[in-house]
Order: structure tokens, then sequence, then C-alpha cells
């Protein structure tokens, strides 16, 4: 196992988001600061280069009812994974190891929000079509999960970069925004690494710490 030096964190190593999910942003704080974990919350992801991010940054308004990520966990999320015992967490680092697939570039393009109708939670940006291997690099990820005992929801996988958080009340400054920037994009990027990160909750938010990262051939 090759884990990060002390303190590196996904935020520092890669400049990526982490908030990628509903799932994800509903995760319990540790029991008491210092006490030993019993379990980590995981995702993968894929980090993001400084140009994207940047041009992500771009897109932020104060609106009401909507909370943007902060730039520095800006991240094109490949898979939620959820809380698991930290002994088991080494198998699932071997496991992702033995993952092969080439790398490849991908767009950021367009905007949504999920859920599709209805008041927005979550709003998001696309990767348009995405590329073949993205989506075999997931189907990889999901087996190699399944392969170390992991549950998972596999129907339905749609990429996305989360962008902000909306309240109750967000819709009506949400939709307008959606409008404006639908045709939203930016250079495409090179997908060399994906990330193995935890995600901590503390009093001043979600922690992000960089587990593992995994080369793609």
């Amino acid at each position: 196992m090759r884990p990060p030096g002390p303190g590196l964190t996904c935020d520092s190593v890669s400049h990526p988001m982490v908030r990628g999910t509903q799932a994800e942003e509903t995760g319990r704080p540790a029991a008491g600061e210092g006490a030993p974990r019993e379990a980590e919350r995981l995702f993968v992801a894929v980090p993001l280069p400084d140009a994207v991010r940047d041009e992500l940054v771009r897109l932020v308004e104060p609106l009401r009812g909507i909370s943007w990520t902060r730039p520095a966990q800006l991240h094109l999320t490949l898979r939620f994974i959820g809380d698991v015992p930290v002994g088991r967490i080494e198998e699932i680092e071997e496991r992702l190891a033995g993952i092969r697939v080439e790398s490849f570039i991908v767009p950021v393009e367009g905007v949504g929000a999920f859920p599709p109708r209805g008041p927005p939670r979550v709003i998001w940006a696309g990767v348009g079509s995405g590329h073949p291997h993205l989506f075999q690099l997931r189907q990889r990820l999901d087996d190699a999960l399944l392969a170390a005992g992991i549950d998972l929801d596999v129907r339905f996988f749609q990429p996305h970069i989360t962008l902000a958080r909306c309240s109750g009340g967000a819709a009506p400054a949400a939709s307008p925004w959606l409008h404006r920037h639908r045709e939203f994009s930016t250079a495409p990027f090179r997908v060399r690494v994906f990330d193995l990160c935890l995600s901590r909750l503390s009093p001043q938010g979600a922690e992000h710490v960089l587990r593992r990262r995994y080369p793609l051939d």
C-alpha cells in the first residue's frame, strides 16, 4: 500500500471537489475528536486540472438558497462508496490497484440539477457524452468493489461535477442560472489518474483526505 504523507488531502494534491452525490452530503461526524475510527466514508473521484477548476469557479454567483462547493473540492465523481469498516479498506485499495484502463480525454460541458424535475437539491456540471473509457473505468471500479464485498447500486451512472447544494427555496434562483449557463463548456482534459478519498465531517465542513492515487495506463 502507498499511503499519502501525513496531512495530505485530496484538496491539496489535486484541487478536486468532493460533494458528488446526494448520499455524500448526508455523512455523520466522528464520535469524538481524536477518537479511533471504526469506519471511514469513502468515494472515488477524478481530480480536475487547475484550468478546468478555474472555469467552474467563474460560474459562481451569490444566489439565494444555493451553497457553492468550495473551489478546492471540485472533482469528477466516479463512485460514492459510503461507510466502510477500517479493517476492509486495505482490501478495497488492493482491488482498485488491479484496475487497468487507458488514459482518456473528457470534456466538461453543460449544467443541470438533481433531481431533474422538481426543486433542485444539487447543481452540477456534466461531461457531455463522456468517453467510452470513462464508463469502462466506472464498470471496473464497480467490479472491484463488488469483489471486495461492497454493496453498490449499479443501475445508473451520470458522471458529473457537483457545483452547489440547494435549499428548499433555491428554485427561483436556480432556474434562470441553469438557463444562462446551459451552453457552458471548458477545454477537454486528459484523465491520467483516479483517487480513493476519505470524507470526514467537522464543524467547519467536510475534509477530504487522499487515501491512495491510481495511475491509468
